[in-house]
C-alpha cells in the first residue's frame, strides 16, 4: 500500500480481525484517492491479493459503489484491462468553511466535485454564533435543492472553523436544531491541510506545513503523511509565536505574535496608519486587502507595508523550516493566496536569508492549490473517511438519514483526526 493510502487509514489498523472489511476500505481508500485504476494497479497499491481485489470489486459493483469507467488500450485488444473508480454519485458530502470573512457552504460527489456551493459575507465588527449557524442552515437548504440530490444519499457534514475563541461554542448543539446529519467538526487549518496533501499542492509529499492566512494565522503540520496534533489537540498556533519580543498586541493577549505582523486585519492597520488614518477602500475585508496590493504599484505607503509584512512572513517560514524541515511548505487562506502570489519571490529570499542552508535547500514554497475552496472540500472530507472506513458496508445496504429537518435520533457527532 503506497504511504498516501496508508496515512489516510489509520484505523485499518485496528479492524484486523474482519478482513473482508479491511479489504473494502483499502480497496476504497485507494480508488478514493487515485482512481481511475486497473485491478493489476489496485493489487499493486493495496498488497491485496488478486484474488481478494477481484472479489471484494466484484462486490463493489455490485452494490453500485464501483464502476468500470474506461479501457486500457495499450494492453491490446485481447487484454484490455477495465478501469475502475468510485460512483460519484452514489453518495454526498457537505463541507462547510466557517472563516472570518464568511461562511462557505459546498456540496460534493464522491469524485470530489462541488455539485453546488452558496457563500455568505460576515460583518467585520465580530462573530455572532446564532448568524454562523443560520447561514449554514440555510447553505445546507441551498446545496441540495440546488443540486437536486435524492434524499438520504448525503452521508454527513464536515465543518471547518477558523473563528478564533469559538472552542466554547455549543456549535454541534446549535447545528442540531436544524439538521439530523452526522456532524464532523475540525479547525480550518487542518481542513484545509487535508485537502492540500490529498489532492492540491501537497499531493506525494511526506512532510509539508500548510499555512492558512486570514484575518488569523494557522497551520497544519505534515509529518510522514499524517497531521501532528499535539497533546492536546492545539498544535498548529503559528500566528501565536513570537517573531518580536514586546513587540505589537495580539488579539490573543500577547504581544509580538506573528500573527500581529502578517494577519489580514494587522496588515490593513499598518496601512491605515501609514496613510494617517485614511483606511484602505473597499466593502468588506477582502476587498480592502485586494486594494491594498492594487495600491502597491503607486503608493509607496502601501509598498512599505506589504515589504514589511513579507519579512516577517519570511521569517516566520524560515522558523517552520528549521523546526520541521519540511519538503514543502503551502500558503493559503484568502489573503495568504492574495498576498503570496504578489509578494512570494520576496518572501522565498528573506527564507533563504533567516533558514538554515540544508534544510532550506531541500524546501519548496509555494501556493494552495485548490484556491478559496480549500477548506470546505478538506472539511467534506471527514465525512467520505467515515463512511470509506467504517460505513462503506452499511451505506451500501440501506440510506443514510434524510438530510435536513429529520427528526430522527441525531447521529453523534465525530471529530477524526487528519491522516
Amino acid at each position: 500500500m503506497t504511504a498516501q493510502a496508508q496515512a489516510a487509514q489509520p484505523s485499518l489498523r485496528t479492524t484486523v480481525r474482519n478482513p473482508r472489511r479491511v479489504s473494502r476500505s483499502a480497496l476504497l481508500w485507494t480508488l478514493y484517492l487515485h482512481a481511475p485504476l486497473t485491478r493489476q494497479e489496485l493489487v499493486r497499491h493495496t498488497e491485496l491479493s488478486a484474488t481478494t481485489v477481484n472479489a471484494v470489486i466484484g462486490e463493489l459493483i455490485a452494490e453500485g459503489v464501483v464502476t468500470e469507467v474506461e479501457s486500457d488500450p495499450g494492453a491490446g485488444v485481447r487484454r484490455t484491462r477495465a478501469r475502475l473508480r468510485l460512483v460519484p454519485e452514489h453518495r454526498y458530502v457537505i463541507g462547510v468553511d466557517i472563516a472570518d470573512t464568511r461562511v462557505r457552504v459546498g456540496l460534493f460527489d464522491l469524485a470530489r466535485a462541488q455539485r453546488a456551493g452558496v457563500s455568505y459575507p460576515l460583518p467585520s465588527d465580530g462573530y455572532d454564533a446564532r448568524i454562523v449557524v443560520g447561514h449554514i442552515l440555510t447553505g445546507l437548504d441551498a446545496v441540495v435543492e440546488a443540486a437536486g440530490i435524492p434524499q438520504g444519499h448525503i452521508v454527513g457534514i464536515g465543518i471547518g472553523v477558523s473563528v478564533t475563541g469559538w472552542d466554547a461554542v455549543p456549535l454541534e448543539g446549535l447545528l442540531r436544531t436544524g439538521t439530523a446529519l452526522p456532524l464532523h467538526i475540525d479547525s480550518a487549518a487542518e481542513a484545509m491541510g487535508r485537502a492540500e496533501m490529498w489532492f492540491g499542492a501537497g499531493r506525494g509529499v511526506q512532510h509539508a506545513v500548510v499555512a492558512l492566512i486570514g484575518s488569523g494565522v494557522g497551520a497544519s503540520v505534515i509529518t510522514h503523511g499524517a497531521s501532528y496534533r499535539g497533546a492536546t489537540n492545539s498544535a498548529g498556533q503559528w500566528g501565536h509565536t513570537t517573531v518580536q519580543a514586546g513587540g505589537r498586541s495580539c488579539r490573543c493577549g500577547a504581544r509580538g505574535c506573528l500573527e500581529a505582523y502578517i494577519g489580514a486585519d494587522a496588515v490593513l492597520e499598518r496601512f491605515r496608519q501609514a496613510r494617517r488614518g485614511r483606511i484602505a477602500p473597499g466593502a468588506d475585508k477582502e476587498s480592502a486587502f485586494a486594494a491594498l496590493l492594487a495600491a502597491a504599484d503607486t503608493s509607496t505607503a502601501a509598498q512599505r507595508v506589504l515589504e514589511e509584512a513579507a519579512v516577517y512572513l519570511g521569517a516566520g517560514i524560515a522558523n517552520l523550516v528549521n523546526l520541521f524541515n519540511p519538503q514543502r511548505i503551502i500558503l493559503g487562506g484568502w489573503a495568504g493566496l492574495l498576498f503570496g502570489a504578489r509578494m512570494l519571490p520576496r518572501i522565498r529570499e528573506t527564507v533563504a536569508a533567516q533558514a538554515l542552508r540544508r534544510p532550506y535547500a531541500h524546501t519548496d514554497i509555494g501556493l494552495c492549490g485548490l484556491g478559496p475552496h480549500a477548506v470546505a472540500l478538506g472539511a467534506a472530507a471527514l465525512p467520505v473517511r467515515h463512511f470509506l472506513t467504517e460505513g462503506a458496508q452499511r451505506a451500501a445496504r440501506r440510506p443514510a438519514t434524510t438530510p435536513r429537518g429529520a427528526r430522527t435520533r441525531a447521529a453523534p457527532a465525530t471529530r477524526m483526526p487528519v491522516p
